[in-house]
């Protein structure tokens, strides 16, 4: 199986404690955050890895090169300008061979069975799948919501404060989909996953309970380090 990443943001709000990398490539006991992604995708039979690199990328080719090191195949999709999540997997999947594969941040630390995404998506013939989590208090996000498997709500925004679930940024994708996102800038969750379930594709997938962590502040960076060193974390 085929795994695009996507590790081309700028990392802003990390800048202030990793100012001289890409944030996926932020160091944790000597080693890249990214490659924690990768050993997790090893173990789970993902083989092949594109990485949607930008800002920086060539900083994640000179570490992972070809990926033989690291048990996979690596290749190497560059942006020439911020594309957002949707135009930078389409720039991404043009190196995908396969029909399906699947998409995931290069910041972010998803403990699941990618299996059961897989086949979430043959018994319901599915045209999108994806991974959502729980949270103590959805109105910091945008609730997403799973009705028998299938996708219901999306990125809906509330002011109520409590427990609900999100999108955990993991997709499952074909290739007939990928065609169907415009050259340029697009979003994958603010424009086309909202196109597609107005047009009544059937998106769905399941809610995941493993250890998850975005390194996208200083708190949650530093707080990776400690599980890692706690050996909460482990590939």
């Amino acid at each position: 199986m085929q795994a695009i990443i996507l590790a081309g943001g700028l990392g802003t709000r990390l800048k202030s404690v990793v100012a001289d990398r890409p944030k996926p490539m932020a160091l944790i006991e000597g080693k890249p955050f990214m490659e924690y992604v990768i050993r997790s995708l090893f173990q789970q039979g993902i083989r092949e890895i594109i990485f949607a690199v930008g800002y920086k990328g060539s900083m994640v080719e000179e570490y992972f090169k070809d990926g033989k090191a690291f048990g996979i195949k690596a290749s190497y999709a560059y942006e020439e300008e911020l594309l957002g999540t949707a135009g930078a997997i389409k720039n991404a999947g043009r190196l995908a061979a396969e029909e399906w594969f699947y998409v995931l941040n290069g910041d972010t630390f998803y403990q699941l069975n990618y299996g059961r995404l897989w086949s979430i998506r043959e018994e319901r013939k599915l045209d999108f799948a994806l991974v959502l989590r729980r949270v103590e208090d959805v109105s910091r996000y945008g609730r997403a919501v799973l009705d028998k498997d299938m996708l219901t709500e999306f990125n809906e925004k509330t002011k109520t404060p409590g427990p609900g679930t999100i999108n955990g940024g993991i997709y499952l994708m074909s290739r007939k989909l990928l065609e169907e996102i415009p050259e340029g800038k697009v979003s994958l969750e603010n424009e086309m996953i909202p196109l597609w379930m107005k047009e009544g594709r059937r998106l769905g997938g399941f809610v995941n309970e493993g250890y998850f962590i975005d390194i996208g502040i200083p708190e949650d960076y530093f707080r990776f380090q400690e599980d890692v060193k706690k050996g909460a974390v482990a590939w």
